[in-house]
């Protein structure tokens, strides 16, 4: 069955495996698996998307174990989680984030990104952002991280052969600005990347209006496109 990888958010400083919004796609005909990463108390960047892209290939060499199809994996994260489930999708080819088994692809074949933040270059430019998550995650702030921001940021490493992208973001999210959402929604258009994005009008940051039945449907039939049954082997070998 297809596998949605589940990155929970938390601003990379908190939260855990244990709240997994996905679990009632298990009822859908998904297998859904919850992973932790190392917080930016524990580590900082890249920490955290090394942790990542170690889970999606333990879950690969083990796919035939947990009845897992190897060619349809679904990053999808919120906040914090939804920036790295884009980086899963975008940095598929960045070879020191990979920890182990480099002939085992880390790569995913589709994401749904919630309101993650898509580009983190603001806090090498802006001295406010000093105590920001991002700053803590990148273990500093102006122009001693400025190109680790640019690194760390999804938008910088978009290129035409990254998976389809379902991006969904608060009208009124007061964390994360929706045009992060709008800016990297355009980056993917421009490559070629097949990518939706889905403005919720009134929602903030995160909250009941990501699991309206209406949004529900919207992401049924964004999976169902493009998890058919024939699916290449081409970024999985």
């Amino acid at each position: 069955m297809p596998l949605i990888v589940w990155i929970h958010g938390g601003a990379w400083m908190e939260g855990s495996k244990n709240h997994c919004p996905p679990l009632p796609w298990t009822r859908k005909g998904y297998l859904v698996a919850s992973v932790d990463y190392r917080l930016s108390h524990e580590a900082k960047f890249p920490a955290q998307i090394k942790d990542c892209k170690a889970a999606v290939r333990w879950l690969r060499i083990h796919a035939e174990e947990y009845g897992i199809d190897p060619h349809r994996f679904v990053a999808w994260g919120d906040s914090a989680g939804g920036h790295l489930a884009s980086l899963l999708g975008t940095a598929g080819n960045v070879p020191e984030w990979e920890l182990e088994l480099p002939s085992v692809s880390s790569r995913v074949q589709v994401v749904i990104d919630w309101y993650g933040r898509a580009d983190l270059t603001k806090v090498s430019t802006d001295p406010t952002w000093a105590n920001s998550p991002s700053a803590l995650l990148l273990g500093g702030c102006g122009s001693d991280v400025a190109d680790l921001a640019k690194k760390a940021s999804p938008i910088f490493h978009v290129s035409k052969d990254d998976p389809p992208f379902l991006i969904m973001h608060g009208s009124m999210d007061s964390m994360v600005p929706q045009r992060q959402s709008e800016a990297f929604a355009s980056a993917l258009q421009e490559a070629g990347v097949e990518s939706r994005l889905v403005i919720l009008e009134g929602a903030g940051h995160g909250g009941e209006k990501f699991f309206s039945s209406e949004l529900i449907k919207v992401i049924d039939t964004f999976l169902a496109q493009h998890l058919g049954l024939e699916k290449t082997t081409a970024d999985t070998r």
